[in-house]
């Protein structure tokens, strides 16, 4: 039976380029990388593509499912994933976003992996974090030049092999990181798992680990209590003679959100390690790989306020209501002009730290104190920005948002992990206290940075002043850490903005996050902004 008309539905975002927004062309060719705009449209363009949606639905719908044990009880500590999840994998390493960035010898090589990785990982977030774990093992692994020279290429080439094999066997490799313990969470000097030396040069591991993602990558970066102290130990899942390592998987987490990737409970029970670097300096070696994936937590969540802002923005310019396309109504523009004020001073200085990364490994030691600094205040700030970023961008689709079909309620589980990973948001913050306590220099390079865009904006000096002010009392300073670090943070994306962002972008976040009467929600701008060029920035083009 008919009763009615479907009208006034707003059509699926599919078939558009997730790179399409102008700061990737904007950011890549100022930075010399114009040669690369082809490749990062390919990622996005595919990514943004219904056959790619459809793979991150379906992995998203069938969640990894353990299998301990296989018929006839023999213990196999398998994982199976639906076959979406391995499809997303391969597409993903054969763009080269897990370790490529390490063999690319192009001067920008880890920005153009940062916009890739940041164009892709709309798809489905659960899969990037076993690419994220890969990119990230590679400098933790060149601890030791043997191992290094071991897994290395297999770990930077583009072939994806899910094969349960030896590594020597295998095409490629994907590498996964087994720290935190029941009794630590973030503090892993409490870890309790035990490294005892073996004559052959290799260490038997004994102990938990609660929470290890991806088990099923062929190596585990893992901490343990070693006779020199907490010590940095590579387990293979499959020995070099082709019998499993004693990795006994527990039980996969049931999460909130992330949810095609495997989470787990692990134990070791005499599983078989190799030394990555000297006893007693574990941190050290895995800090990093840590640094390597909180740049990626930072550059996750920019990419997902980009999907949800455009979500948002696609929406009300299909849909009308009260006599007009939503787009065009004053209350409606001051909410999506707010949010792509955030996503793209989010996604700006998340690819700044990807080019910062680039000059520190060509031994610039002012990029490596900036990237220090930055990557600690913006991978606090920026992350914590992402939940309430999601919620509204939801909200702006109504009732539809609240729907699963929307897509909207996977951004908006998704949104709280990238403040949660490496570090929840105290952790970050203490995180930055400790770099201004290492390394006292940091702080003054950090200024210079802020002050090269000094005389631009009167609105933006006298932010950085007081900002500089608040350091002139120390006292009571981990108690106003947070207060402290979301400055630093907004004082670095306005930095960037005054310096080379979109003159409309860069005016509304300085009248607003830095100056001025903002709100405490979206939608609060003040008049006499230009919202235009800001709302067509995030309105996404079909392909």
């Amino acid at each position: 039976m008919k009763t009615h008309e479907v009208t006034n539905q707003v059509p699926p975002l599919v078939d558009y380029d997730t790179a399409g927004h102008p700061l990737f062309d904007e950011i890549l060719t100022a930075a010399g990388a114009a040669d690369a705009l082809a490749e990062v449209h390919e990622v996005g363009t595919l990514a943004g593509s219904a056959y790619a949606k459809e793979l991150g639905d379906r992995a998203e719908a069938h969640p990894p499912i353990l299998r301990t044990h296989d018929r006839y009880g023999n213990r196999v500590d398998r994982v199976d994933y639906d076959p979406a999840y391995h499809d997303l994998m391969r597409h993903a390493v054969e763009f080269g976003l897990h370790g490529a960035a390490w063999r690319d010898n192009r001067d920008n090589a880890h920005l153009i992996r940062a916009a890739k990785f940041t164009a892709w990982q709309v798809t489905d977030a659960g899969h990037g974090c076993p690419v994220s774990m890969t990119y990230a093992a590679v400098p933790a692994l060149r601890a030791d030049a043997k191992l290094s020279a071991e897994f290395e290429p297999l770990l930077s080439n583009d072939q994806y092999d899910p094969s349960v094999a030896p590594t020597a066997l295998k095409r490629g490799l994907i590498a996964g990181m087994s720290m935190t313990e029941k009794q630590g969470g973030s503090d892993v000097r409490a870890n309790t798992t035990t490294a005892t030396p073996q004559p052959d040069g290799s260490y038997r591991i004994v102990g938990h680990k609660w929470f290890t993602s991806a088990p099923m990558s062929d190596i585990l970066l893992t901490l343990a209590q070693a006779p020199g102290g907490l010590t940095c130990f590579v387990l293979p899942r499959v020995l070099p003679d082709g019998t499993m390592n004693s990795i006994a998987l527990q039980r996969l987490k049931d999460k909130l959100g992330n949810k095609s990737n495997a989470s787990s409970e692990v134990e070791y029970d005499n599983a078989i390690g190799w030394r990555l670097g000297d006893e007693g300096r574990g941190v050290r070696t895995i800090i990093e790989m840590v640094n390597m994936t909180r740049l990626d937590c930072t550059l996750g969540t920019s990419a997902l306020m980009r999907e949800a802002v455009g979500q948002a923005a696609h929406h009300a310019a299909h849909r009308s209501a009260f006599g007009a396309v939503l787009i065009d109504k004053p209350l409606m523009r001051n909410v999506i002009a707010d949010l792509a004020v955030e996503a793209e001073a989010s996604m700006t200085v998340a690819l700044w730290l990807a080019s910062q990364t680039d000059a520190a490994l060509r031994g610039d030691e002012r990029a490596g104190l900036l990237r220090r600094l930055g990557l600690a205040v913006s991978k606090y700030y920026v992350c914590k920005r992402g939940p309430g970023h999601a919620a509204e961008a939801l909200e702006c689709l109504g009732g539809n948002g609240f729907v699963e079909e929307s897509g909207m309620p996977r951004l908006y589980r998704e949104a709280p992990l990238g403040s949660i990973w490496e570090g929840s948001g105290n952790v970050a913050a203490l995180d930055t206290l400790r770099a201004l306590a290492k390394q006292p220099e940091v702080l003054g390079v950090f200024f210079d940075e802020l002050d090269s865009a000094a005389g631009s904006d009167a609105r933006y000096d006298a932010y950085v002043a007081a900002l500089k002010a608040q350091f002139a009392d120390l006292d009571n300073l981990e108690y106003r850490s947070r207060i402290v670090v979301g400055r630093l943070a907004l004082a670095l994306q306005g930095s960037l903005l005054v310096r080379s962002g979109n003159p409309s972008v860069a005016d509304a976040f300085v009248a607003t996050r830095l100056a001025g009467d903002w709100g405490t929600v979206y939608g609060t701008l003040p008049t006499g902004l230009d919202l235009t060029p800001i709302i067509d920035r995030v309105i996404p083009v079909a392909t």
